[in-house]
C-alpha cells in the first residue's frame, strides 16, 4: 500500500460473503453482484476492510470461518451481530417497512413505529462503534444505503474524525413525502455529518437539496449544480450523483460462452416461432409486477392478430417470503396469471411463464439472450441494473428495452430505450406493439447505442468516480 494512501473501510447492512450448510459442514462462499466484484480488488490494493452483518444464526461460532476468508479474499471481514430484535425491528421494521416505502414514493406502505425507530438508532450506533475500532488516520469509510444512514453521527461521537462518504443505492424522496416522516430533522441532520454524500441521478440530489433547505434553512447551497457543497454550520459536505452500474465485460462474455448459447437453444426449442418478452424481477411492491401483467393482457386483447405469436416470461425473485404482505402479493401475481393464461391460452401456446426462483446467472443471461424484448417497468427504482444486465448480454445488437421512467436506469438509457409510465398500462401495452414490429436495422441502432453506454460507464468507473470525489483515487497499475 502506498505511503499514506489509507485503507478504505466499506459498511454495508451485510458483509459481501454468504453462509453455506450442507449436511454438518458450514462454508463460506464470496457474494456475488457488481459492488462486490468492484469493490474487491481495490480493497485488496489498500489492505481494505468490509464491515457488515454476517446474516448468521451461528453468531461467534461462524467468526473463525470469516477470518479464513479473509485471508483468501486480500481484505479483512468485520461482522457485527444482530440480535432477533435487532433484526425483526432495525432492518425489517425501520428500514423495510418505513424507509422503503417511503423513498419508493409509496406512503401507502409505510408504518411509523418510534419503537422501530429507536432501534434503528441502536444498532446503526453498534455498525459505528465497531467501525471505529478499525479506523486510522488517513483512512476513508464508505457507509453503503438506507439501513444506515446514522453511521456518521455515531462515528462523530465515538471521536471518529476521518473523512466519511455514504451512498444511497434508492431514490430519495421529494420534499412533500420526506416531509411525513416524523424524525426528517434526524436523519437529514445525520446525512451532514459525511463528507460525500452521493445519490444515483440528479433528481435524488436536487430532493436532498430541497429537504436540506426545509430542514435547516440556515443551510447554505455551494457551486456548480453539478458539483454543489452545502456549508451546514461551517461544516462542508459534498454531494454528488453517481449511478452505479454492472460489470459489462462479465455479463457480455458469459452471454457469448458456450453454457448460454446452449441455453439459448433450448429456451428457443420450447417456445419456437415465437417473439418473447422478458420481465425480471424481486419480489416487491416497488417492482410493478401487475401492472406489467394488466399491460400484457391489454396488448394481446388490442392486438389480438399476435397471439400465440408472442409470450411474457415473467421471472420473479423469491424475497421476504415471511412477511405477510409478501405472501399476499405472490399470491395475487399468481392469480392473475392463472386468470390471463385461462383466458387466451390455446393449442401450442400459453401467453405468460411465470418463474418463481432465483435463477442461476447462466440460466439467467440465457434468457436475456433469447428474449427480443425487455420489459423492465419499476414503479421506482434507485437505478435497476436488470436492465443494463440485458443490454450488456444482447451480445448480437438484437433487442429492445422498455423501460420506467421512473428507473434511475432511465436518465442514461432513455436514447435507446423505449420509456413507458408503468401505470400507464394502455401505452406500454402499445409499447411492446411497437417493440414486436421494430425492424432489425433500428433495433441494432438502439441496442448498440445502448451497449455502449453501459459498457463504458461500468461499474468500475462507478468506484473510481466515487473515490474521486471522496479523494481517494483508485491506484492504477
Amino acid at each position: 500500500m502506498p505511503s499514506g494512501a489509507g485503507k478504505i473501510l466499506i459498511v454495508s447492512n451485510r458483509l459481501p460473503i454468504r453462509i453455506v450448510r450442507e449436511e454438518r459442514q458450514i462454508s463460506v462462499e464470496p457474494g456475488s453482484g457488481g459492488l462486490v466484484t468492484a469493490m474487491a480488488p481495490v480493497l485488496r490494493d489498500r489492505g481494505g476492510t468490509w464491515a457488515g452483518w454476517d446474516g448468521d444464526p451461528l453468531g461467534e461460532a461462524s467468526h473463525d470461518l470469516l477470518e479464513d476468508h479473509s485471508t483468501s479474499a486480500g481484505y479483512r471481514l468485520k461482522p457485527i451481530s444482530l440480535t432477533r430484535r435487532d433484526v425483526s425491528e432495525y432492518y425489517h421494521g425501520f428500514s423495510n417497512e418505513t424507509l422503503w416505502p417511503l423513498f419508493h414514493d409509496l406512503l401507502g406502505h409505510c408504518r411509523f413505529s418510534r419503537q422501530n425507530w429507536n432501534t434503528y438508532r441502536e444498532v446503526n450506533r453498534k455498525f459505528a462503534q465497531a467501525v471505529a475500532t478499525e479506523v486510522e488516520p488517513g483512512d476513508l469509510i464508505w457507509v453503503h444505503d438506507y439501513q444506515l444512514m446514522l453511521v456518521a453521527k455515531y462515528l462523530e461521537e465515538s471521536g471518529v474524525t476521518g473523512r466519511k462518504a455514504f451512498f444511497l443505492h434508492i431514490p430519495f424522496p421529494p420534499w412533500e413525502l420526506f416531509m411525513r416522516l416524523p424524525w426528517r430533522a434526524e436523519i437529514i441532520h445525520a446525512l451532514l455529518d459525511y463528507d460525500l454524500v452521493g445519490f444515483q441521478t440528479e433528481r435524488d440530489r436536487r430532493n436532498f437539496i430541497r429537504c436540506v433547505r426545509s430542514c435547516f434553512p440556515l443551510a447554505r447551497v455551494k457551486g456548480h449544480p453539478r458539483r454543489q457543497v452545502i456549508d451546514h454550520g461551517g461544516r462542508l459536505i459534498r454531494l454528488g450523483a453517481f449511478p452505479i452500474s454492472i460489470d459489462y465485460e462479465d455479463f457480455n462474455r458469459l452471454a457469448g460462452s458456450p453454457e448460454v448459447t446452449e441455453g439459448v437453444r433450448l429456451i428457443h426449442e420450447t417456445a419456437p416461432n415465437r417473439r418473447l418478452v422478458l420481465g425480471v424481477d424481486r419480489l416487491d411492491y416497488t417492482k410493478g409486477i401487475p401492472q406489467r401483467l394488466e399491460a400484457f393482457e391489454v396488448f394481446l386483447e388490442k392486438y389480438p392478430d399476435l397471439q400465440g405469436k408472442i409470450s411474457l416470461v415473467q421471472v420473479t425473485v423469491p424475497s421476504r417470503t415471511h412477511v405477510p404482505e409478501y405472501q399476499l402479493m405472490k399470491e395475487n401475481i399468481e392469480r392473475t396469471v392463472g386468470r390471463i393464461n385461462g383466458r387466451f391460452t390455446r393449442a401450442g401456446w400459453v401467453p405468460i411463464h411465470y418463474i418463481y426462483r432465483n435463477l442461476p446467472r447462466p440460466e439467467l443471461v440465457s434468457y436475456y439472450r433469447s428474449c427480443q424484448i425487455a420489459l423492465i417497468t419499476p414503479l421506482k427504482d434507485g437505478m435497476n441494473l436488470v436492465a443494463k444486465e440485458y443490454c450488456a448480454s444482447c451480445v448480437e445488437d438484437l433487442g429492445v428495452l422498455i423501460l420506467s421512467e421512473f428507473a434511475g436506469a432511465a436518465v442514461t438509457l432513455r436514447k435507446g430505450a423505449l420509456l413507458v409510465n408503468p401505470y400507464n398500462v394502455e401505452h406500454v401495452a402499445d409499447q411492446i406493439f411497437e417493440a414486436y414490429r421494430m425492424a432489425e436495422a433500428d433495433q441494432m441502432q438502439r441496442m448498440a447505442s445502448l451497449r455502449r453506454e453501459v459498457q463504458r460507464n461500468n461499474v468500475f468507473h462507478w468506484v473510481e468516480s466515487f473515490l474521486t470525489a471522496a479523494g481517494k483515487p483508485v491506484i492504477q497499475h
